[in-house]
């Protein structure tokens, strides 16, 4: 039987269409596997591609924000550290700087725990290394990380009534330093003087810049400092003669004492040059602190003019004794420790560098190059310790037998500590000179200074700042800072 033919329409070319074409499957199997194999693979990639910019996105999510709060660190270090003890709860917690990771302990054990930490793993000598970079300000000083390897013219200087107060107090502090650790002749060199002023700021600068610069670039910045040259200079003759005194002395020849030669360690003497590294970073470490620190009990001074006659009343009775014993002064002792306590130097105490992976009982990891401390600002101001822990009473900390027994109406000088102390100590309240085997020897020629140039102002002068309500520091990492600009009139008193 024929098989009906079928018509055919036309299109609309007026032609018959094509018949059909046969599936691709069927007419080339190669080809389909082939497409099938793309339609995979760009699947695959699709898929592959979303997940690393969903990883991309996750990891700018998470990291940037950790990155931009370590660079906010450098500007807000005390405020970032006093959020951390707020939402601890005594627990550690870590801070992350753009070049160490801080993890902070308050508890009384992890304090101890750090405190007795050895030497070769939580250093406190690496961890000054780190913040000074001595090698490049200190005339290549390069410690090691271990510890243990080895009253003039003040009237004259306060003579201008208005007095930018932190530059005024710093040349103060220099010539008591100079007089103090050189002797007279350095004491009164004015060019010996200019260098050891400059040379504070410059240490502090060249030190912050080659912590965030690269190490390549840190020989340049070093050579910009010159003062520290003119240090060493100055002082290499001296030490040299020290070291001729020491070795005349084992022969038995009478010489003269002198305190860092009484310090040195006997059984390795230091060299001059030694002895010169020593004096610098000693030299640093107490014009630094000491001037931050009048400068502010100055401005306290200021902003709490009541407290004026009392501690003037002190000191005209105790003052002379003071000269010479050194002990003594215990309202103004106070005063220092509670303007100390409100506006310290330092928001962070107990400096320790991992030199060793170091584990607290509690699990918290230090890695190498990681830092333990304690934010001894936010103790200082924790309710736990000070009763109205953010208000001001200069004689919170003296014994009640030594307030004054009457003032001006309103005059609040009531003793609110549960007990007495006194600003040299060291507790787990009170952790400005560090804690434990480690705590600052310098302290007791510290606080004797303080109270010197504290007392000459107080005798001498009434004081008042030219504009009580502007700001008048600025931080930097863990550091609060005297504005250079704050003015205060310094009037003569009638005696």
């Amino acid at each position: 039987m024929a098989v009906p033919q079928i018509p055919m329409a036309m299109n609309d070319t007026g032609m018959s269409p094509q018949p059909p074409s046969q599936p691709l499957y069927q007419k080339e199997p190669g080809m389909a596997l082939f497409t099938m194999l793309c339609i995979i693979l760009l699947i695959s990639w699709r898929w592959s591609v979303n997940k690393l910019v969903s990883r991309a996105v996750s990891y700018m999510l998470d990291t940037v924000p950790k990155k931009f709060r370590a660079w906010t660190y450098l500007l807000d270090g005390p405020g970032l550290i006093q959020q951390g003890f707020d939402r601890s709860n005594g627990a550690p917690y870590e801070i992350v700087a753009p070049d160490v990771r801080y993890v902070f302990v308050s508890s009384k054990e992890q304090v101890m725990e750090l405190d007795r930490a050895p030497d070769t793993t939580l250093s406190l000598q690496a961890a000054s290394k780190q913040m000074l970079q001595p090698i490049y300000t200190m005339h290549g000083f390069n410690w090691f990380d271990r510890r243990g390897t080895e009253g003039v013219g003040f009237v004259r200087a306060l003579r201008v009534r208005h007095s930018p107060v932190y530059p005024t107090i710093v040349k103060l502090v220099v010539m008591s330093n100079a007089i103090s650790f050189f002797g007279k002749e350095l004491g009164t060199n004015e060019k010996f003087l200019i260098s050891a002023l400059d040379y504070v700021e410059e240490t502090l600068m060249c030190a912050e810049i080659v912590k965030l610069l690269p190490k390549k670039l840190a020989p340049l910045i070093a050579r910009r400092l010159t003062c520290q040259k003119a240090i060493y200079d100055a002082l290499i003759p001296i030490a040299t003669e020290r070291c001729e005194e020491r070795e005349r002395a084992k022969l038995g020849h009478p010489v003269p004492k002198h305190w860092i030669m009484e310090t040195a360690p006997r059984q390795k003497p230091w060299t001059p040059k030694r002895i010169v590294h020593e004096l610098i970073a000693i030299w640093f470490g107490s014009v630094h602190a000491l001037s931050t620190t009048i400068t502010f009990a100055i401005q306290d001074l200021c902003l709490h003019p009541e407290y004026a006659k009392p501690l003037r009343d002190e000191a005209e009775r105790m003052y002379a004794e003071f000269e010479k014993t050194g002990q003594g002064l215990p309202l103004l002792d106070s005063f220092l420790k509670e303007s100390a306590r409100l506006t310290p130097v330092e928001s962070m105490s107990m400096r320790r560098a991992a030199t060793q992976p170091f584990t607290f009982a509690d699990g918290t990891k230090l890695a190498v190059g990681d830092w333990a401390c304690t934010p001894v600002r936010a103790i200082m101001q924790s309710a736990e310790y000070y009763p109205s822990p953010l208000e001001f009473n200069g004689f919170r900390f003296a014994r009640p037998d030594n307030l004054p027994s009457t003032g001006a109406p309103g005059q609040n000088f009531n003793f609110v500590q549960p007990e007495p102390s006194k600003l040299v100590d060291v507790s787990q309240a009170w952790h400005v000179w560090g804690m434990g085997r480690m705590a600052c020897p310098g302290r007791y020629y510290a606080v004797a200074v303080m109270k010197v140039i504290m007392s000459q102002i107080i005798m001498n002068y009434n004081c008042h700042l030219v504009d009580p309500d502007a700001s008048r520091w600025f931080t930097w990492r863990s550091t609060m800072l005297p504005k250079k600009d704050t003015m205060v009139v310094f009037t003569e008193t009638k005696h």
